[in-house]
C-alpha cells in the first residue's frame, strides 16, 4: 500500500494506492477515513487498483484550504477532481455513509470517469442526516460548540459509543482513534468538517435522486434489512430509480458493511466488474506467474 498526496485546488487529499488493473476508489463518510476500506481493499487481492482517499470529513489528518467549497456539493467535485487528477477511467465507486450521498451529488452532476457504482447503507432521498444525527448540524452552526463537543471522543469508550450503531461488530479502538484524532486535535479539521456539516440539505439528495432516475451505469445495491439509520426501504427504492441496479441483502451487518462482511463485500464487488476486464486481470496475472 503506497500512501500519496493530490493536490488539489480545495487542498491536499492524502490516498492510498494499492494493486493494478480495473479502478475501484472507495469512498468513506463522516468522522472516517480510507482506512475504513482496510479488509475489503486486503481480501480483493492485487488483480486491482484499489484506491481509498481521505475526504475533508472529520477523518482527514490534512486540512483544506480556508476558503474551499467543502459543503456536500463541494466535496463532490473535489472528489470528481480527484478522479481527473489521477486521470482514473472506467472506475467502479463504492460508497457508504456520508460518502454515498457525496457520490450521488457527483452522479448527478455528470462523471464520465465512472463506469458503475456500488452502495451500502448511506445518506439518501430526505434522510440527510438521519433525523437522530441532525443535532451534529446545529452543534456545527454554533460557535464554540463544536470545539468542546468532540473533546470526549478522545475517550475509547465514548468512540465505541458512537460506532456501535455504525458497524454491528467492534471497530478496534486504535482504529477509530485514528479516524478522531485530527478531529479532537486540530481546529482546522473542525473548521472543515463544521462548514460540511452546516451545508448539508436533504434537497440537495432529493435533486439528486430524481436526476439520476437517467443514470444508465451499472449500480449495486448492498444492505442490510435492519440497521441504524439507513432503512431498508431505501435500498428498494434506489433499486427502483436506477435503470440498471441488483439489490443484495446483507446478512449481520449495520451501515459498515465494509467492517461488518468485508468477505462478502469484496466478493460482490468482483463479480461486479465487468467480465471483460476480469480476463485481463487473469491474463496479467498469468503472465507474471514464473
Amino acid at each position: 500500500m503506497v500512501v500519496r498526496v493530490a493536490r488539489l485546488s480545495s487542498g491536499p487529499v492524502r490516498y492510498r494506492d494499492r494493486g493494478s488493473g480495473p479502478v475501484i476508489v472507495f469512498v468513506h463518510g463522516l468522522l472516517a477515513n480510507g482506512t475504513l476500506w482496510r479488509e475489503v481493499v486486503d481480501t480483493l487481492g492485487e488483480g486491482f487498483r484499489r484506491v481509498c482517499p481521505d475526504l475533508p470529513l472529520g477523518g482527514h489528518a490534512l486540512p483544506m484550504r480556508p476558503t474551499a467549497d467543502l459543503s456536500p456539493s463541494g466535496v463532490a467535485r473535489l472528489l470528481g477532481e480527484f478522479l481527473d487528477e489521477l486521470d482514473l477511467a472506467d472506475v467502479t465507486l463504492v460508497a457508504t455513509d456520508t460518502g454515498g450521498a457525496v457520490t450521488q451529488l457527483l452522479l448527478a452532476e455528470g462523471c464520465d470517469r465512472v463506469g458503475r457504482v456500488v452502495l451500502t447503507p448511506c445518506d439518501s432521498f430526505d434522510n440527510f442526516l438521519p433525523p437522530s444525527l441532525r443535532p451534529l448540524q446545529i452543534l456545527a452552526r454554533v460557535p464554540g460548540l463544536a470545539e468542546v463537543a468532540v473533546q470526549p471522543l478522545r475517550l475509547a469508550r465514548v468512540r465505541r459509543f458512537a460506532f456501535h450503531w455504525l458497524s454491528k461488530h467492534p471497530v478496534d479502538a486504535a482504529v477509530t482513534a485514528e479516524w478522531t484524532r485530527p478531529l479532537v486535535s486540530d481546529r482546522r479539521i473542525r473548521r472543515d468538517t463544521r462548514r460540511f456539516l452546516a451545508a448539508i440539505d436533504e434537497r440537495a439528495t432529493l435533486a439528486a435522486a430524481e436526476r439520476l432516475r437517467t443514470f444508465d451505469k451499472p449500480v449495486l445495491l448492498l444492505w442490510p434489512r435492519r440497521l441504524p439509520y439507513f432503512p431498508f426501504a431505501h435500498a428498494e427504492r434506489w433499486a427502483a430509480t436506477f435503470p440498471d441496479a441488483r439489490l443484495v441483502e446483507v446478512p449481520d451487518s449495520y451501515t459498515f458493511v465494509c467492517h461488518d462482511q468485508p468477505r462478502l463485500l469484496a466478493n460482490e464487488i468482483a463479480r461486479f466488474v465487468p467480465p471483460s476486464d476480469r480476463a485481463q486481470v487473469t491474463r496479467r496475472a498469468r503472465k507474471a506467474t514464473p
